[in-house]
């Protein structure tokens, strides 16, 4: 039985840079870094999903089956989507030899909910249209070939098209049988197409033949393409594991389910709803770095190995993970950031995260043949609490409520003698020293935020006697405007007061 399925994925950009300060930020709340990676998602594409199947098949033993799709958006018909390329994004990528190649060419097409409605009842019209305009010229060129040669053919005459590719096969078929009611087409395979010259009664026999090629159904389910699996692992309903996986679990929905909705309640339900059981690594091994004296890493491959080496080789009972024969390209060369890698490496490092933690809950004496379910009973706080990145909280929980956001103690900046100072200013002048995330207070006061304390300690020490910039700890009550306001206005209401008590008299006797 599948103990549980890893996946990851790799996208055309990951921070939209419009508009401005749309980064992560140690300032923002859940419901704020969802609104802003939901203007990314919306912009970027997937141009890569892997996933890995983990089945245990006896003792500790688990074979993994791992895939690696190359997606593309469905461009059948009137669909066409757009979507931005960030430069570093892509050089990331080409660094680590994605093939371009086939994304582009060869990429399974998907939809999702809202695509698929427009797109079918469009199909149901019978008004195809085409907006690739590859695809019009190749059309083109195909309806000049039938036009000349059916004028001189006869009935039962034949011809074939050659050199079409992907949703052409569907496209010119389409459009011939909507232009020329006395032809019919059946694909051949290989890029081509069979057009054939009959009567009207024998084409309208064909319609309705079952074994049409080009059924409105048929064509809907080439035009889902990965999403017909989406929707498939949707109803098998297993544990979904992932690394770091907020942006992946954003663009599932987006790319697969449906557009994302401006509620971050309704994403988090929805997300429940589809994968009831989330893990994530990041999450996980966040916990395991501060419960054991392992080297602190954060990349996914570097994370699997240090799980490797200080797994104690000679216990029986810690998972076998190997993978299968038709996916063992993984077992012999390592492919970091190629998406079927990488899903590999998520899926081995639950498994070997959940055995260590077993092992420290039952102190080493751990059975021969522990079940996934004990592995799943020793994961349960972690279950559906997905990692936040730089943030006020530590991860988000897809079952529930998110904890209180949490953070070091802030730093004011107070400027004096130098106009005109913006956030991006003083982001750089205090990253010379480390990192420090960065948001307007007032016209000349800044508040910087950090994850370390040295960092904060270092830059109140740095910045003591600094002549334009004093810096000092955040006191609400000292600092916030809004505070600050409400001082004065009570202090005016106070003194008005005070001022008709002493001019009003005393009252007569």
């Amino acid at each position: 039985m599948n103990a549980s399925s890893a996946f990851d994925m790799e996208f055309t950009g990951l921070h939209s840079s419009c508009p401005e300060n749309n980064e992560p930020s140690l300032f923002d709340s859940p419901v704020e870094r969802y609104l802003k990676a939901r203007q990314s998602v919306q912009r970027f594409t997937v141009t890569q999903l892997g996933l890995a199947i983990f089945s245990k098949e006896n003792s500790n033993k688990y074979v993994v089956h791992s895939y690696n799709f190359y997606l593309f958006p469905a461009t059948l018909g009137i669909m066409d989507v757009e979507f931005t390329l960030s430069a570093s994004s892509i050089q990331f990528l080409s660094h680590y030899g994605f093939d371009y190649n086939k994304f582009l060419k060869d990429g399974i097409p998907y939809v999702n909910e809202e695509q698929e409605k427009i797109f079918s009842r469009h199909l149901l019209a019978g008004s195809w249209k085409v907006s690739s305009d590859l695809d019009r010229d190749v059309l083109k060129k195909a309806i000049d070939e039938v036009t000349c040669w059916i004028a001189a053919a006869e009935e039962d005459d034949t011809m074939v098209l050659q050199d079409l590719s992907g949703y052409q096969m569907f496209e010119v078929q389409l459009v011939l049988r909507q232009a020329l009611q006395n032809v019919w087409t059946q694909p051949l395979g290989d890029k081509k197409v069979m057009v054939k010259k009959v009567s009207l009664r024998h084409r309208q026999l064909l319609e309705n033949s079952l074994y049409d090629c080009c059924q409105k159904e048929l064509i809907l389910l080439s035009a889902r393409g990965f999403t017909n699996l989406f929707q498939t692992l949707v109803k098998a309903k297993k544990p979904l594991v992932g690394h770091n996986m907020l942006m992946d679990l954003m663009h599932l929905h987006d790319k697969f389910y449906k557009p994302l909705p401006e509620s971050y309640e309704d994403f988090k339900r929805n997300i429940h709803i589809l994968f009831p059981v989330l893990i994530d690594t990041k999450t996980v091994t966040k916990s395991i770095w501060k419960k054991c004296p392992f080297p602190r890493v954060s990349s996914l491959l570097e994370v699997y190995e240090v799980l490797c080496s200080n797994l104690n080789p000679t216990d029986p009972a810690s998972p076998v993970i190997t993978l299968a024969s038709d996916c063992s390209r993984y077992a012999e060369k390592k492919s970091p950031h190629e998406a079927g890698y990488d899903a590999f490496l998520c899926g081995s490092v639950l498994l070997k995260s959940a055995h260590l933690l077993l092992c420290r809950s039952t102190d080493d004496a751990v059975e021969a043949d522990p079940s996934f379910s004990q592995y799943l009973t020793v994961l349960a706080e972690y279950l559906n609490e997905v990692n936040f990145i730089r943030g006020g909280v530590s991860s988000i929980n897809f079952s529930g409520e998110d904890a209180s956001c949490q953070h070091l103690p802030l730093l004011v900046v107070h400027v004096k003698g130098w106009p005109g100072l913006n956030e991006r200013q003083i982001y750089q002048e205090f990253n010379a020293f480390c990192r420090f995330d960065v948001r307007r207070l007032s016209k000349n006061q800044f508040l910087l935020l950090s994850n370390k304390f040295k960092d904060i300690r270092r830059v109140l020490r740095e910045y003591k006697d600094h002549p334009h910039l004093r810096v000092s700890v955040y006191r609400r009550w000292k600092h916030s405007p809004s505070v600050n306001c409400l001082l004065q206005v009570s202090g005016i209401v106070a003194l008005w007061s005070l001022l008709a008590f002493v001019l009003g008299g005393a009252p007569c006797s």
